[in-house]
């Protein structure tokens, strides 16, 4: 069986198209996951190498060192106005340099994701977002404290701090039901 990432590299950058399409349906099939860009950066990653991913990626442009959690959809918000017969708010999403883009994000529109930006978890957002901000809510945005990264930063935590860290909230649970 081919990996995640296997079928990514080949959907994106194979110049066969056959062998395009076959990935595109294996990605759809075996991982929930269609990924459809103009452009996409080799080193874009995807968190839990697609692993239940269930995310929709049709974007514009995806540029170096983003980073895009599971269930995601990234896409357009295109509408047929009736009156002038004409369709409006066409294209699709650029993500600029190392965004992240936490889980459930909807990143929907013809707009640009500024560079160092994290879209949070559960995130809308159909505008667009600066360089070095943090999206969250319904298109609620902020500054980005330069001195955190978010979500993600290599190297990730070791499986035993998460633990740790983990059963430190049980207890402050525990605690609370004592209370």
């Amino acid at each position: 069986m081919t990996t995640f990432n296997e079928l990514i590299q080949q959907n994106c950058f194979s110049t066969d198209q056959e062998a395009k399409d076959r990935a595109a349906i294996e990605l759809e099939h075996q991982y929930g996951c269609e990924v459809n860009c103009i452009e996409i950066d080799p080193s874009v990653q995807f968190a839990h190498h697609g692993r239940g991913s269930g995310s929709i990626i049709i974007a514009a442009k995806i540029c170096s060192g983003v980073v895009i959690s599971q269930n995601v959809t990234i896409g357009s918000n295109q509408k047929f106005n009736r009156l002038t017969n004409q369709w409006e708010n066409l294209g699709s999403p650029v993500l600029g340099p190392n965004v992240i883009v936490a889980d459930g994000a909807k990143i929907l529109g013809p707009i640009i994701i500024g560079a160092n930006s994290v879209i949070g978890a559960g995130a809308i957002i159909t505008k667009d977002v600066p360089s070095d901000s943090i999206a969250y809510g319904v298109n609620k945005i902020k500054a980005r404290d330069p001195h955190f990264d978010l979500v993600f930063h290599n190297p990730m935590p070791q499986r035993d701090q998460l633990i740790q860290a983990s059963q430190e909230v049980i207890e402050r649970y525990n605690h609370h039901l004592d209370n």
